[in-house]
C-alpha cells in the first residue's frame, strides 16, 4: 500500500521513526506536496477553491499554474478582492496529516531533521525516536505586514536568557528564539500586505526565498527552510505607503492580479454566500431579486464614480455590508410595528447608508459633497440603471412626441399638488395604503410586471416612484422619517432630489 493511502486513523497510531519507515513513508516538500494534491483534485474533476466567485477563468487557473510551476506567489489587487481568503484555501492542498520529531518546534521531518533539537533526538534514539502528527491547520502562519514589525519576528534572535541559563555562547543555535517563518518550516506563510513592511525588513526575505536559509545577529546558520510563501499586496500601496523592494519582487514567482466581480450575478453569489443573516431574519423579512440587483448596482456605480478613489476600488464587503442593513432596516420596522413578516421596501435603501459611507475613500470633490451625499448619489444611480430593465424609458417616450407615455396618470397627479410621503416606520398596511392612493401607479405595474403579485407588486410600485424620480419625471425630497414624492417643479422649490447629483444645495 502506498504510504499515502493509509487512512488517518492508522498513521495516528505510528509513534516511532522506525514505524514510519516501515510504513513506507519518504519525505516530500511542501510544494511538492501542494502540487501532487492539486494534480489529483484536477484529475478527479475537483473544486480546488470552493466559493471563489468570478475567478473561474482568470485568478483560479493562474494560482494552479503557479502551484503546479512550485512558485512563490504575490497576489496582486485592491481590497476586498478575496486575496487572503484565496491563500487561505491553500491548505485544503496539503496532506491531512505529517510526521514530525515529536517536541521539535520546527516541525522537523524526521526523515530530514532541520533543528539541533531533532537532529540530537535522531541521532540518540534512532528508530526509537518518537514522532507526533501535525495537521495541515496548524501548518497555516499569516502575518500583517505594519510597520512596527521586526526582523526578530519574523526570522528570530538570540535569546540572552537562554544563552546565560545553558552556559552557552550566542553562536550556538540552541539559544536562538525562533521567528513566525522558521516556526513555519513544511507550511504555507502568507504575509498580507507586503509593501507596508518596511524595506529592511523585505530584506531579510531574500535568501529565504532564495536559498532557504537565515541569518541571525550575523551568526551563519544554515537551515534549509521548506516553505510555501504567499504574498498579497494593494497596488494602491506601491505609491501612498511604500514598495515591494526590485530584488524580493524579483524572487517572487508568479504575481497574480485579482479583479472585482465583472458581473451583477457574480456579484450577487458573493454577497448571498457571505452575509451573515439570521435565521429569523430570514424567516421575517422577505426579499427579491431586484433587491439583490440594486445593493450590487451601488458598487458598479461607486467603482465608475468620480466622487470614488478608483485607486483604492470598492470593497466586496460593501455591498455584503449594505444588504445585510437592508434586511435589518427591514426587520426592525417590523418588530415596531408587531409584526409577522414583512418585505424589504426601496426606501429602506435610505438606512443603508452608514454602510456604504464607510467602505468608499473618496477624491477631493466626494470629500466637499460629503460622504453622506456621495452615498445618496450612488443610490439614486444605481435605481436609475435597474429601473431600465423593468420600466420603459421615461427619456426616450419624451422625445418620441407622438408616443403616450405610461407615467402620464402618474406625473398629472403629483402636478395637481398631491404628495406621497413614505415612511421609514410606517406598516405594511399604511405603506400599501399610502401607495394605492397614486392613479395610474398598480396599473403601470400590472402591464409591464403582470406576474407581480401581493407585496412583490406594491415593491413594484414604490421601485416606479423612484425610478422616475431618478428620471427627473417627478421629485423626491428626503425627510427625516423618510422619503416624499411630489412633483418635479414644486420640488425645484424646496428639498433638493435624492440622489441628484447636479443640484449643489442638497
Amino acid at each position: 500500500m502506498n504510504y499515502k493511502d493509509i487512512p488517518a486513523e492508522k498513521l495516528l497510531q505510528i509513534k516511532t521513526l522506525g514505524q514510519l519507515k516501515a510504513a513506507g513513508y519518504e519525505p516530500q516538500s511542501v510544494k511538492h506536496e501542494l502540487r501532487s494534491n492539486l494534480i489529483t483534485k484536477l484529475q478527479n474533476k475537483e473544486e480546488v477553491f470552493p466559493g471563489i466567485w468570478g475567478y473561474e477563468e482568470t485568478v483560479i487557473p493562474d494560482m494552479q499554474r503557479a502551484i503546479l510551476s512550485m512558485h512563490h506567489i504575490n497576489l496582486l489587487g485592491l481590497r476586498g478582492q478575496a486575496k487572503t481568503r484565496i491563500a487561505r484555501q491553500l491548505v485544503d492542498l496539503l496532506d491531512e496529516y505529517i510526521p514530525v520529531v515529536k517536541g521539535s518546534e520546527l516541525n522537523d521531518d524526521p526523515m530530514q531533521p532541520l533543528s539541533r533539537f531533532a537532529k540530537d533526538q535522531v541521532e540518540e534514539h534512532g528508530d526509537d525516536t518518537a514522532i507526533s502528527w501535525l495537521h495541515r491547520d496548524e501548518r497555516y502562519t499569516e502575518k500583517l505586514a505594519t510597520p512596527d514589525v521586526s526582523v526578530a519576528d519574523l526570522i528570530g534572535d538570540a535569546d540572552p536568557i537562554k544563552a546565560a541559563t545553558m552556559k552557552l555562547p550566542y553562536s550556538d543555535e540552541r539559544v536562538i528564539h525562533f521567528g513566525l517563518i522558521p516556526r513555519s518550516h513544511r507550511g504555507i506563510f502568507v504575509i498580507n500586505e507586503l509593501p507596508d513592511l518596511q524595506a529592511r525588513i523585505q530584506v531579510s526575505l531574500f535568501n529565504i526565498l532564495q536559498e532557504g536559509d537565515i541569518q541571525i545577529r550575523g551568526f551563519k546558520v544554515r537551515m534549509p527552510l521548506d516553505i510555501q510563501f504567499v504574498f498579497t499586496a494593494n497596488p494602491e500601496d506601491y505609491t501612498n505607503r511604500g514598495s515591494i523592494v526590485t530584488p524580493l519582487k524579483d524572487r517572487i514567482d508568479s504575481q497574480i492580479i485579482t479583479h472585482y466581480p465583472k458581473s451583477i450575478e457574480i456579484g450577487k453569489k458573493i454577497t448571498s454566500q457571505e452575509a451573515k443573516l439570521k435565521k429569523e431574519q430570514k424567516q421575517l423579512v422577505k426579499t427579491n431579486n431586484i433587491i439583490a440587483d440594486l445593493v450590487e448596482q451601488i458598487a458598479f456605480e461607486a467603482r465608475e464614480s468620480e466622487y470614488v478613489d478608483a485607486k483604492s476600488g470598492v470593497s466586496a464587503r460593501l455591498t455584503i455590508s449594505a444588504f445585510e442593513s437592508l434586511v435589518s432596516a427591514a426587520e426592525r420596522r417590523a418588530l415596531i410595528n408587531g409584526e409577522k413578516s414583512t418585505y424589504v421596501r426601496v426606501s429602506d435603501f435610505l438606512n443603508t447608508i452608514p454602510a456604504v459611507t464607510g467602505k468608499v475613500e473618496l477624491v477631493y470633490e466626494g470629500e466637499q459633497e460629503g460622504a453622506g451625499h456621495v452615498a445618496q448619489v450612488l443610490m439614486g444611480k444605481a435605481i436609475r440603471t435597474q429601473f431600465l430593465q423593468y420600466f420603459p424609458d421615461p427619456d426616450k417616450i419624451k422625445k418620441a412626441k407622438k408616443q403616450k407615455s405610461p407615467y402620464k396618470a402618474i406625473t398629472d397627479w403629483f402636478g395637481d399638488g398631491n404628495t406621497l410621503d413614505v415612511l421609514n416606520d410606517s406598516s405594511d398596511a399604511d405603506y400599501k395604503k399610502a401607495l394605492n392612493k397614486v392613479p395610474g401607479l398598480a396599473e403601470l405595474v400590472a402591464t409591464h410586471q403582470p406576474d407581480a403579485k401581493g407585496e412583490e407588486k406594491l415593491f413594484m410600485m414604490e421601485f416606479a416612484l423612484h425610478g422616475l424620480a431618478e428620471h427627473s419625471q417627478i421629485s423626491k425630497n428626503r425627510l427625516s422619517t423618510g422619503l416624499q414624492f411630489k412633483d418635479i417643479l414644486s420640488g425645484m422649490f424646496s428639498m433638493p432630489s435624492f440622489g441628484d447629483e447636479d443640484d449643489d444645495n442638497y
